[in-house]
C-alpha cells in the first residue's frame, strides 16, 4: 500500500509540474478507499470458493511439476488465460457486472483508479478456468504466488501519461490498450479484456486499437453519482434485486441475472428510468465537494484510515480472532462515514457517532485499542482523541460549511 500511494502520488506531480493537469483529490480518495476495503476483505477471508484450485489438481491432474522457473511461467500463461475470460464474463453477464463495476466507476484514468476492487464478489466462481494448469499438474503453491504477483503487474498501465509503446502493443496490455477498455465510448465498449498478455484479445475477437480521433472517455454509463466505495460495489445489484422483484413474469426475475450486462425487462427504462449517460462527450463529472476544506479533510481521514489498517495488517496475529472481524467492521465503518461526508450527505453525522460509540464499546470491552496501549502509553487516549475530533469536523460540516455554498460540477 505505501508503495501504490507513493506511485500515485508521483503520477498527480508528474500531470501538475508537466501538464498542469490536477487530479481530482476526491476521486483519488474514493479510489484509495476502495482498495482498502477490498484488501481488508481479502484478509479477513470474506469469501467462498466453490471449487478450489487444490481439490481441482487432486481430481484432474496428469502431470505433476516441480516447482521451478518453467513451472511459473506455465502458471503465469494458465492465469493470464483464467483472469481473461473472468474478466470478460464479468463485463458481459449482468450480475456478474456488479462486482466488477466499482472498477469502472472512477470518471478519471489513474494509478489511484487501479485500485477500486470489489468487495461484493463474496463467491469465486471461475478457478475452474484454471484446468490447462490443473491437468498440467503445476503445484498449488506456484498458483498461490503468482496469482498476487499477477494482479500487481496490472497496476501501472492505468494512466493518460504513457503513450503507445510500440512493438509491445503487440505482445502486452498497455495504457493505450487499458484506455480503451475503461472508456465509455461505443467504439471502444466491451474491448480489451486482456490483463496481462494481449494476445488473448486478438484470439478471441474483442481487440480494439485506440484511437487518434476518438479520445477515451472514462467511467460507466450509469454513473455512479458517489464517492463512497461501498455504496458503488452495490448499486448494480440493488438495481438487478428491484428490477427482479418489480417484473411481471416469472421467466424475467430469474432471467434477468444472466442478460447481458445492461438488460432490463420491456418498457423498464420508461416505468422506472435511471440515469444513463448518452453522449460521452457531454455530460457532467460528478464532484460533491463544496470546499477546499471538505476535500483536505477527505485526505485526512484516507491517510489516518491507512495507519489504521496498516496496524491491523501488522498485528493480525496477535489481534486475533474473532477480534480482527470487529477490527474490519470498524475499518468498513470509518470508511463509509467519511466518505457519506465527501458526498455532502448529512446522514454522515449518524454514522460517525456510531462510529465513535463503537469505538468506545471496543475499549471498554477489550480494555485497549487491539493491543495498542503496549506501543503507547497513549494508545486508548489517541484513538479516542481522534474520534472525537472527526465527530466534531463532522458537525461543522454538515451544520455551517454544507449551507454555505450550493455543490460544484465539473463539465467534461
Amino acid at each position: 500500500m505505501p508503495l501504490f500511494l507513493v506511485l500515485i502520488l508521483i503520477e498527480m506531480a508528474y500531470g501538475y509540474f508537466k501538464f498542469n493537469q490536477k487530479t481530482p483529490l476526491m476521486d483519488s480518495v474514493s479510489s484509495i478507499s476502495s482498495g482498502m476495503t477490498n484488501s481488508v476483505k481479502d484478509v479477513l477471508g470474506l469469501s467462498i470458493t466453490f471449487i478450489s484450485y487444490n481439490w481441482m489438481l487432486s481430481k484432474v491432474g496428469i502431470f505433476h511439476l516441480e516447482a521451478n522457473a518453467t513451472t511459473y511461467i506455465i502458471a503465469f500463461i494458465a492465469i493470464d488465460f483464467y483472469g481473461y475470460w473472468g474478466h470478460r464474463f464479468a463485463h458481459q453477464i449482468n450480475f456478474l457486472w456488479n462486482k466488477h463495476a466499482i472498477h469502472h466507476s472512477s470518471e478519471e484514468f489513474n494509478l489511484a483508479c487501479a485500485l477500486r476492487q470489489s468487495i461484493s464478489s463474496f463467491v469465486n466462481l471461475f478457478t475452474f478456468l484454471l484446468l490447462p494448469a490443473a491437468l498440467l499438474g503445476v503445484p498449488t503453491k506456484v498458483i498461490v504466488i503468482t496469482l498476487p504477483i499477477q494482479l500487481f503487474l496490472q497496476f501501472w498501465y492505468h494512466t493518460i501519461y504513457i503513450k503507445k509503446l510500440g512493438f509491445l502493443e503487440k505482445i502486452l496490455v498497455t495504457p493505450s490498450h487499458h484506455r480503451v477498455h475503461h472508456a465509455i465510448n461505443p467504439e471502444y465498449m466491451d474491448k480489451n479484456h486482456s490483463q496481462i498478455f494481449i494476445i488473448w484479445d486478438k484470439l478471441f475477437g474483442t481487440f480494439q486499437e485506440e484511437l487518434e480521433t476518438v479520445p477515451a472517455v472514462f467511467g460507466i454509463t450509469r454513473p455512479a453519482q458517489t464517492w463512497n466505495p461501498i455504496r458503488i460495489n452495490f448499486q448494480h445489484l440493488q438495481l438487478l434485486i428491484a428490477d427482479a422483484w418489480r417484473s411481471d413474469t416469472w421467466k424475467d426475475k430469474f432471467t434477468i441475472w444472466f442478460k447481458p450486462t445492461g438488460w432490463r425487462p420491456e418498457n423498464f427504462e420508461e416505468r422506472y428510468p435511471v440515469q444513463k449517460i448518452k453522449d460521452v462527450y457531454a455530460f457532467q463529472k460528478y464532484n460533491s465537494s463544496q470546499s477546499n476544506k471538505l476535500i483536505y479533510w477527505s485526505v485526512v481521514q484516507a491517510l489516518i484510515t491507512l495507519v489504521f489498517v496498516s496496524y491491523l495488517f501488522n498485528n493480525i496475529a496477535t489481534i486475533g480472532m474473532p477480534n480482527i472481524f470487529i477490527y474490519g467492521a470498524f475499518l468498513f465503518l470509518t470508511i463509509y462515514s467519511y466518505s457519506e461526508l465527501m458526498d455532502t450527505r448529512t446522514s454522515a453525522l449518524f454514522w460517525e457517532g456510531l462510529r465513535l460509540l463503537f469505538g468506545i464499546a471496543i475499549v471498554l470491552r477489550l480494555g485497549d485499542w487491539f493491543g495498542l496501549n503496549g506501543l503507547t502509553p497513549y494508545g486508548n487516549y489517541s484513538v479516542m482523541g481522534y474520534l472525537l475530533i472527526s465527530l466534531l469536523v463532522t458537525v461543522y460540516f454538515v451544520f455551517f460549511a454544507f449551507k454555505k455554498a450550493p455543490p460544484v460540477v465539473q463539465t467534461i
